[in-house]
């Protein structure tokens, strides 16, 4: 359409009258019906958008010769639904890029709830709540977990099942079932006061979505929005519906994690090694060190059991790393316990271990073994610690005499599990107070770090240590080999490390 210099309508055509028919010829731009153009052309702008009669026009202003105007207008409807639905995609696919990153880093039960409940406040809903039901032991009522607008963070709180029933959909979707939204009446509302914020008043839409895992539903998304907010469109109940598919799978993955955890726990306290008890007349002390320290449990052990004239220690290196080694370093163990009931000489049990261990219904399977060194320790009259070893393919114990000198104890021997005939050796050496007896694993030797290219602590450096350390007693130098050992890797990934120091006094 155009007008003249005084902004009067001289022509229309006939789009624009389709658009626009409230003007015509003769009409005052500036007085027409149509506020938007009506402001502009009072302004002198060039452009103008609106809603009219259901459609979006948007309008353009060109100049003329002899100061007339024309005014180009369309119908953007479209063009500005297919924005508005862009957006809208975009705005849906960085909310579920959100919830997919918060809830897969959460792999504990609690945070997964608080990140269920936290996200879709205010995006989605103006109050969210998850009902569930704690694992065991803990009472079989269902729990509620909520956030709204306004609160400072989740509230928690229990339901009980005869409110969790006077919700119209709620149990249908703890079973796993779909509701459509649909508004809370007061008589409902009286019966979850508890569970909504004070003062959020009747809810004007409600959708309740189940939250699916594979072994069964989770729990369940219930979405409150207030009476002055329009309800769930089809777009916003499928994104709701499919967050909550993911809020359910992170709650299930959380708690398949918690059980691992647990069960990791107990494998963790009955295998890792013990405390050493006491014995008259001698000092010991430990060290290890796991591969794997996520569970602090690997292949390496030592143990230590008291006899009626001394005791009797252990330690050894299974075949493996993990939790595969680990339980088989708890057959060993708990081996040894049954066998020195019934045989107390270090290489003569030896012989007995390794035939408990072949006898085993899967040794054929799993093809494990362990080197292993036991040494009996008894108290002589004059104060020093006469000791006994029996090796079975393990490296040999070091002596550290109180002057300094370091001295190998060979023994030898075949590693334990491995072979039906397989032969043992023992040695004996004697402790003067203020010598020590050091066994260790290969960890300790084969620790590849150093400052330059990568290379193994090794032997020399070991008994460097061990020397500049004579007169220390067990737990000092366990600890300085062990500070050695971890200033070498300089945090590289190891081997298991155990160490076991015996000294008389």
């Amino acid at each position: 359409m155009t007008i003249d210099r005084a902004g009067v309508v001289t022509l229309v055509n006939a789009m624009a009258a389709d658009l626009l028919p409230e003007v015509a010829p003769g009409v005052d731009l500036a007085a027409c019906p149509v506020p938007a153009l009506a402001e502009a052309a009072a302004a002198g702008s060039d452009a103008f958008e609106t809603d009219h009669h259901g459609r979006r026009l948007r309008g353009v202003r060109r100049p003329l010769a002899d100061d007339r105007s024309a005014w180009y207008v369309r119908d953007v409807t479209e063009e500005h639904a297919r924005t508005d639905a862009l957006l809208a995609e975009r705005s849906r696919t960085a909310f579920l890029a959100e919830a997919g990153s918060r809830l897969g880093l959460s792999l504990h039960r609690e945070q997964t709830l608080r990140t269920a409940v936290t996200l879709p406040v205010p995006y989605l809903a103006d109050a969210a709540v998850v009902v569930h039901r704690p694992p065991p032991p803990a009472e079989d009522q269902p729990h509620w977990l909520r956030y709204a607008i306004g609160d400072p963070g989740p509230v928690t709180g229990l339901a009980g099942w005869p409110t969790v029933e006077s919700v119209p959909g709620l149990v249908e979707a703890l079973e796993g079932d779909l509701t459509e939204p649909s508004p809370w009446l007061d008589a409902e509302l009286a019966d979850l006061a508890e569970v909504l914020p004070a003062g959020f008043g009747r809810p004007g839409t409600v959708l309740i979505s189940p939250m699916p895992s594979a072994g069964g539903p989770a729990g369940a998304l219930v979405l409150a929005r207030r009476r002055d907010r329009p309800g769930f469109d089809k777009r916003e109940i499928g994104l709701a519906r499919e967050f909550a598919r993911r809020a359910g799978a992170a709650l299930a993955a959380a708690e398949l994690y918690g059980e691992q955890a647990h069960l990791a726990r107990v494998l963790q306290n009955s295998l890792l090694p013990p405390e050493l008890p006491r014995l008259p007349g001698m000092t010991l002390a430990g060290g290890y060190r796991a591969a794997g320290d996520s569970l602090r449990i690997g292949g390496d052990f030592y143990d230590l059991f008291p006899t009626g004239d001394g005791g009797l220690f252990a330690l050894g290196d299974v075949c493996g790393k993990g939790v595969g080694a680990a339980v088989l370093t708890g057959r060993v163990r708990q081996s040894l316990q049954t066998l020195r009931l019934v045989e107390q000489r270090p290489r003569e049990l030896l012989e007995l271990l390794n035939r408990a261990l072949l006898d085993a219904p899967d040794a054929a399977r799993r093809a494990q073994f362990t080197t292993l060194l036991l040494g009996a320790l008894r108290r002589e009259p004059d104060g020093g610690l006469l000791i006994r070893v029996a090796g079975g393919g393990h490296p040999a114990p070091l002596v550290v005499r109180a002057g300094g000198g370091v001295e190998t104890v060979r023994v030898g021997g075949m590693p334990v599990g491995a072979l039906t005939d397989a032969r043992f050796a023992d040695a004996e050496v004697r402790l003067a107070p203020g010598d020590l007896l050091l066994a260790y694993t290969d960890g300790v030797t084969e620790a590849r770090g150093g400052p330059t290219e990568p290379a193994m602590f090794g032997d020399a450096r070991l008994r460097q240590a061990l020397a500049t350390g004579a007169g220390l007693p067990p737990a000092a130098l366990v600890d300085r080999v062990l500070q050695l050992v971890d200033e070498w890797l300089d945090g590289q990934p190891h081997d298991d490390i155990a160490m076991l120091a015996v000294a008389a006094g």
